[in-house]
This record gives C-alpha cells, structure tokens and sequence, in this order.
C-alpha cells in the first residue's frame, strides 16, 4: 500500500492530519485504478501496519474513506472500494429528496 519507490506514503511532518494523509493514499489508488471496484481493502490492523500508523489512525482513514462514498464497509466482510455512483442512481436520490 505504500509508495512504490520505498518510501512511505505518510509524512509525519506535514502539516496534515495522518489519517487525512492514509485516507488520500487510498483515494488515490481508486482514482488511478490500482484499486478497483468491488476491491476488498485490508483489515484496519494490517492497513496499520502496513502505512506504519497506530490501529485507531487506520480505523479513522477508513471512516473518512466511508464518508467520502468510496468505500463500503460490511459488518465481518470487509471494506470494499464502492461502485461508482451512476447517473440514474443520482437522479433517483434527488427524487427522494423532494
């Protein structure tokens, strides 16, 4: 999950919340494809492990991604890269709004 060129992804002296910095990391993966829809991401103890970061910042950047609408997470599944939203699935909600 971290940068390719061996260096983490997270930069403990940005002014940036880590979570916010794990949370990007992840987003961006989705948005070049490198993680696709449907994609079950890592467990939050491994997704810890794996940025270097404490479980409760893993646990936190899961719950931005959550809030952002690009993952979905399913109670003893996963977390899982959301569908992007279509069209006709926008138009439907803003009826149900009215």
């Amino acid at each position: 999950m971290t940068a390719d060129s061996g260096q983490s992804a997270i930069d403990p002296n940005k002014i940036a919340y880590v979570y916010m910095q794990v949370a990007d990391h992840i987003a961006d993966r989705i948005a070049k494809g490198d993680l696709r829809p449907g994609a079950r991401l890592l467990g939050e103890r491994a997704l810890a492990e794996d940025y270097g970061v404490a479980n409760l910042t893993a646990r936190r950047a899961v719950r931005e991604l959550r809030e952002r609408g690009l993952v979905v997470t399913l109670p003893a599944k996963g977390t899982f890269v959301a569908y992007p939203e279509t069209a006709e699935d926008g138009q439907e909600q803003e009826q149900e709004q009215e």
